[in-house]
């Protein structure tokens, strides 16, 4: 489903990966990580109770288009979260994000609170005490300018990435769900990224920036954390701390999985999605 708006002139691209269900089934909203779309949660999705599963693209991913200035507010994704709600009028979906989309779905539940019934998020990118006020250099930020964005053809990108860490790790049908959606036309004969490195690396530069850990207080539904190996660095190192910030939140760790772990395994964790589900008013 294309032709849905949100602010600063984007057009958003929204998957429809699960519509059976009866009257009264809560619908699910999936948002994925930067660089990413929501098609890569079709795996997981398939796994999760009886409902609809709706996943979008963000602005700038899959099939969704650019802001009209490229600055990359992350503010802009809770906009994109909360047009998707209003536009299909979703009442108090549950929702369930990964690292962007988790600290998206944060940002919008505390603009508007009660939007949504319950939230499990995988290391969400929230980080403690002071925001930044500018956007903030760092070695995920270089590394995605640095990426290699075109290749001959869809396969071959998949081949690449199933042998090179992290993608390695991943479900196959995750992975080619990224390489299927995750590419376009680059009008030479090959493919390139949908998500351009010049923006995926100014939302890293800008994930700083978002005050999502200054309000949390305002988050009253059931909030799941979950967190895969625990490290001294990155958004699992402050898992702990958004659940303690959290008036309803838990702390979740599978130790056996990386970051990625929603998309290397999707039935270990819909059925830890399924159990949050359970928990929503």
């Amino acid at each position: 489903m294309n032709g849905l708006r949100s602010t600063d002139g984007v057009e958003l691209f929204v998957h429809h990966l699960r519509t059976a269900g009866g009257d009264g089934d809560r619908a699910v909203l999936l948002a994925h990580a930067n660089g990413f779309h929501g098609l890569v949660w079709r795996p997981l999705a398939a796994r999760l109770p009886h409902g609809p599963a709706i996943a979008l693209d963000f602005r700038a991913h899959g099939a969704s288009g650019p802001p009209e200035r490229a600055e990359f507010a992350w503010d802009g994704f809770a906009d994109d979260v909360l047009a998707v709600v209003d536009e299909l009028a979703l009442r108090r979906p549950f929702g369930v994000g990964h690292s962007m989309g988790g600290a998206a779905l944060l940002l919008a539940e505390q603009r508007r609170p009660g939007t949504f019934a319950g939230l499990y998020l995988y290391e969400p990118v929230v980080f403690p005490g002071r925001r930044s006020t500018t956007p903030v250099e760092s070695a995920l930020s270089t590394g995605a300018l640095r990426r290699r964005d075109r290749f001959a053809s869809r396969p071959e990108a998949y081949e690449r990435f199933a042998a090179k860490p992290p993608l390695d790790r991943f479900d196959p049908e995750a992975l080619w769900a990224y390489v299927e959606h995750g590419f376009v036309e680059d009008g030479a004969g090959g493919v390139r990224l949908a998500c351009r490195p010049e923006h995926e690396a100014q939302i890293y530069r800008m994930g700083a920036t978002h005050g999502a850990f200054a309000e949390l207080e305002r988050v009253r539904c059931e909030v799941t954390v979950a967190t895969g190996a625990v490290t001294s660095f990155g958004p699992a190192a402050f898992a702990e701390h958004i659940a303690a910030g959290l008036p309803h939140g838990r702390l979740v760790s599978t130790p056996t999985l990386g970051h990625f772990g929603p998309l290397e395994e999707p039935a270990l964790v819909a059925a830890a999605v399924a159990d949050a589900i359970s928990r929503a008013g």
